[in-house]
């Protein structure tokens, strides 16, 4: 054999040992992408059927500051929105709405719908005519909107902060308020996942980690999700007071409100660890379509815990909001479910029914289906939904999800199994599985390959 023999026969080894290898990989990567592509695409996904629900009615007050919290009609972040609003409307000193570019039903995340108390122009309307003014706005994380609707809330936002409106981003709200040219030239943050895509596509903004909130006189922005409670305590302390705000951080349960200043939190990065959340996503063994039943005067922040933890955040489990129609929340927004719990139940693994109320109340499930309260006690609505992951799930999901939700866990005590083995060794024998593929295909072609040689 000459050198050259030789150095081709490794070469091709070293092929079929690279294409085993990537096959390999191949096959569970391709259940990953099609499973978390599809889970991702479930989150803001709107109701098939077409409903029309009239907004709870509001008493305006014109001695009272107003706050306008935006929703997108493409889908916002449950949390973003009601934890803000939950702070803001329970202070009982603000007027609050949550409004759109049109009259419509919104998503939020996990498939939970709610009526928008007012339109851009139903909102001017009402302070025009009592010659009032909109003191803040709050901008959540919005779902990319279609053109039209991304232009008129650019527009509404830069009238807004003309007419000299405190905006208050939170989350990846920033990302809407950076689009509308406000940011440029002034610090900002965001959530930690976004802050490196943020920097790439609005370098002319001073991206800030490491901050529950900045706030640069007019513009207010927040980092991930539960920091936008930090952001609605500063609208109080900025337009009512610091003891209205204390108060109000008590009456949610808040530990972490740092009166006057915004609370240093860490900077946080990809872990090795984190990968717990592909493995939700893609190879869950245990997949849950979870009904969440939603009863009268339930708290707006114990429907954000659980809709949003279980899905975006954790990536465990499918949320139907399921009931017996529209509801009222104890300030006042207007929810829809998508299903009645008997017509849902065949179809659920879990019947969740959020709400310390409705605990109380011990309000039933359906046939065949057992109820589980969330909220039991007097306590921050995502503390009880964290150990319920803990326990159903595994702690590592229940750390990856406070994570993203940028929520310290130091007084929380999650219990469980401690990390999701049998996700992970689902991937592992789709690997091992691929590469004897693999290997078989090799040995079978270079068969016919030698048989079509001989003489």
């Amino acid at each position: 054999m000459t050198v050259h023999e030789a150095g081709t026969g490794k070469i091709r080894v070293w092929v079929r040992r690279a294409a085993v290898v990537l096959v390999a990989l191949l096959v569970p990567a391709g259940v990953s992408a099609v499973n978390t592509v599809g889970r991702f695409g479930d989150l803001y996904r709107a109701r098939a059927d077409v409903v029309s629900v009239q907004p709870a009615a509001k008493v305006h007050d014109p001695a009272k500051p107003t706050v306008a919290l935006l929703v997108g009609g493409s889908g916002t972040n449950v949390a973003d929105l009601l934890g803000p609003y939950e702070v803001l409307a329970g202070t009982g000193r603000f007027n609050t709405y949550v409004v759109s570019a049109g009259s419509r039903l919104v998503p939020l995340t996990g498939g939970l719908d709610i009526v928008p108390d007012l339109t851009f122009d139903e909102l001017g309307r009402l302070l025009g005519e009592r010659r009032d003014k909109l003191d803040a706005v709050v901008i959540p994380a919005l779902q990319p909107p279609a053109p039209a609707e991304f232009d008129s809330i650019n527009a509404w936002l830069r009238r807004q902060s003309a007419a000299g409106t405190l905006t208050v981003s939170v989350c990846a709200g920033a990302r809407t308020l950076a689009a509308t040219g406000l940011l440029d030239g002034r610090p900002a943050t965001s959530h930690w996942t976004r802050l490196a895509g943020l920097r790439d596509d609005f370098r002319d903004v001073n991206w800030i980690s490491g901050e529950r909130y900045v706030d640069d006189g007019n513009v207010i922005t927040t980092a991930g999700v539960l920091s936008g409670t930090d952001g609605a305590l500063r609208i109080v302390e900025r337009l009512v007071d610091m003891d209205t705000a204390r108060e109000a951080a008590q009456a949610v349960h808040w530990r972490h409100y740092s009166p006057g200043v915004s609370a240093r939190i860490p900077v946080s990065d990809w872990a090795a660890s984190d990968v717990v959340v592909a493995l939700n996503s893609s190879y869950q063994s245990r997949p849950s379509t979870i009904g969440v039943r939603l009863t009268e005067g339930i708290g707006e922040l114990e429907l954000a815990a659980t809709f949003v933890s279980y899905t975006e955040e954790s990536m465990v489990g499918r949320t139907v909001a399921v009931g017996d129609g529209p509801v009222r929340s104890r300030h006042g927004l207007t929810f829809v479910p998508r299903s009645t719990v008997a017509s849902a139940a065949a179809d659920l693994d879990r019947l969740l029914v959020p709400g310390l109320d409705a605990f109380r109340l011990q309000v039933p499930g359906a046939a065949g289906l057992r109820p589980e309260y969330l909220h039991t006690t007097e306590e921050f609505a995502f503390d009880p939904v964290l150990r319920d992951i803990a326990r159903t799930y595994d702690v590592q999901t229940a750390r990856f999800a406070a994570k993203t939700l940028e929520y310290p866990l130091l007084d929380v005590e999650l219990t469980g199994r401690a990390w999701p083995w049998t996700e992970t060794l689902i991937p592992a024998v789709l690997a091992l599985l691929g590469a004897a593929a693999a290997i078989t295909t090799g040995m079978v072609f270079r068969r016919f390959r030698a048989a079509g040689r001989r003489p």
